[in-house]
Parts: C-alpha cells; structure tokens; sequence
C-alpha cells in the first residue's frame, strides 16, 4: 500500500512539472520584455486585472512558472505577476540593482580603471558573463565594460554567456 502511495505521488509530480512546464524549457530562466508597455497581471489570462505595467524595454524577468501563452514572471524588485509570452524574448539583458552611481571598469577587476558611471535602474545588454568571473560584459547604450554580477539583475551566478 505504501508503495502505491509513493507511486502515485511520484506519477502526480511529474504530471505537475509537465503542466507547468509548458514550453519545455528551464525554469527558472531569464528572460527580457521584447517591448514596451508591457501589463503584468495577477493571473494568466486577460480576465485577470492588471497589476503593473512595466514601461522599460530590455528589462529583464525570470520566468518561475508557465501556464499555456502565459508567463509567470519575477521582477528585479520580486514583484510577480503574469503576462503573455510574446512580450518576452530569450535576448539578454541584466539591470542595474544597487542604488545609486556604479563604477563600469575597462576589465574585469576592481582595481582596473573606471571607464564610466552607471545608476541604478538602468538596463544593459550582456555582452559576456561567465560563472568562473564576478563580472559582465556588459554594453550599456554607447558604453561596454565590464560591471560586478552582484549589481545586476537578469543574470545567475552559475551561467556562462557569450
């Protein structure tokens, strides 16, 4: 009987993560809005009422779930909310998260020269980003260099991204 049990419960949770995973791939996973306005609702579908509306193209999200056409996402803020897939695009993009100005250096190392200032808020290209550093690349409009990962938002300590 015990056996049964866990079998069922085994069966359920793969059913589940099949369900939830719709589109096959990872989850989590980063993410970037494709445009701009962009309405994160309370739940997935247009029936749900809108909950923000993010005005920022490039900015990223991660998807922590998925529900048909719909994406659950989580802001850099941790807001979640739900929009349609769309919206999103696997072109990535990191945002600046600590408050205030942030040194962008010419290489990937604190003591390197400071080429440029960023602020929080601002969202940025990936240019490169490897697990085995503490830095991206990253261009930002005019300006590429290279920013600590511990800033940013849209990036996982474990990723290599070229």
């Amino acid at each position: 009987m015990k056996a049964l049990f866990l079998t069922i419960i085994a069966t359920f949770l793969m059913i589940s993560e099949t369900i939830a995973n719709e589109s096959g791939l990872e989850i989590p996973r980063m993410v970037s809005f494709r445009a701009e306005p962009v309405n994160g609702r309370s739940g997935p579908g247009e029936k749900y009422p809108i909950e923000w509306v993010y005005q920022q193209k490039g900015a990223p999200m991660e998807i922590i779930g998925e529900y048909d056409v719909w994406r659950e996402v989580k802001d850099w803020e941790g807001s979640v909310s739900w929009v349609h897939k769309t919206m999103l695009t696997g072109k990535r993009f990191v945002k600046v998260t600590t408050l205030g100005e942030n040194n962008i250096f010419n290489s990937a190392d604190y003591n390197a020269k400071v080429i440029a200032k960023v602020e929080d808020g601002v969202v940025g290209e990936i240019k490169k980003c490897e697990k085995s550093n503490d830095f991206c690349l990253i261009k930002f409009d005019t300006v590429e260099g290279w920013v600590p990962k511990k800033i940013l938002f849209g990036v996982y300590e474990h990723e290599n991204l070229d």
